[in-house]
């Protein structure tokens, strides 16, 4: 699995220095110089983890932060030359995940970004929930040890029921991080797919909570 990060960042040598930096540990890097032209490229893309800086062209870093909020929670690292209280109790009231003050070193940039990415789950080599084991870099999945075949959309979804610890995962939610929040379509995709993940596990593994969503069941965990 290639690890999208999202760099917001309007100063061009500070940006570019962190794209370099991340691609050469291995990470897909796309990055944006105002706000308008994220919130986009957010909408677009399904990112595993954005750093975002605060005072930028359009709309600034805060008020950015909100709008991620309202599509996915993908998490998200404040970079910025703004070290204050008043900004950095804002940013995580906002849901920020971690802020680093600029200057920084590109080696704890790093280290900041993976802990995050390992916090969601990108950079787990597997994940267990009981009889059930996912491997997210290789896109693979086994339930008690035999090997379950699925597709991409599949294994997200089942990695995301995974991830939310038995926690129901709604629908809108399904929608915009597994098919993004610009799908036209209807949550009759999500119904159908699901269909196809739950035969390929043993009955009861996955739980419907009716006209609410998905979560999966103590049975299977």
């Amino acid at each position: 699995m290639d690890i999208q990060i999202l760099v917001v960042e309007d100063d061009e040598t500070i940006r570019d220095m962190v794209k370099k930096f991340l691609s050469a540990e291995g990470y897909c890097v796309d990055v944006c110089s105002d706000g308008d032209e994220a919130l986009e490229q957010f909408y677009n893309k399904r990112y595993h983890l954005v750093i975002l800086d605060i005072m930028l062209p359009g709309m600034n870093g805060q008020e950015l932060l909100k709008e991620f909020r309202k599509i996915h929670d993908t998490p998200v690292l404040m970079m910025t030359a703004l070290d204050d209280d008043d900004n950095q109790l804002r940013a995580f009231t906002n849901e920020a995940d971690d802020y680093v003050v600029k200057p920084f070193s590109m080696r704890i940039l790093l280290k900041r970004a993976e802990a995050l990415l390992r916090r969601g789950g990108a950079l787990k080599k597997e994940i267990i929930a009981g009889k059930l084991t996912l491997y997210p870099l290789a896109y693979k999945a086994e339930y008690d040890g035999a090997d379950i075949g699925l597709a991409p959309k599949e294994f997200d979804i089942l990695l995301l029921l995974a991830l939310s610890k038995g926690n129901v995962v709604t629908h809108e939610t399904l929608l915009t991080k597994i098919w993004g929040y610009d799908f036209d379509g209807n949550e009759g995709i999500i119904h159908a797919t699901m269909k196809r993940v739950r035969d390929k596990l043993p009955a009861g593994v996955i739980r419907t909570v009716k006209g609410v969503g998905y979560c999966l069941e103590a049975v299977g965990v």
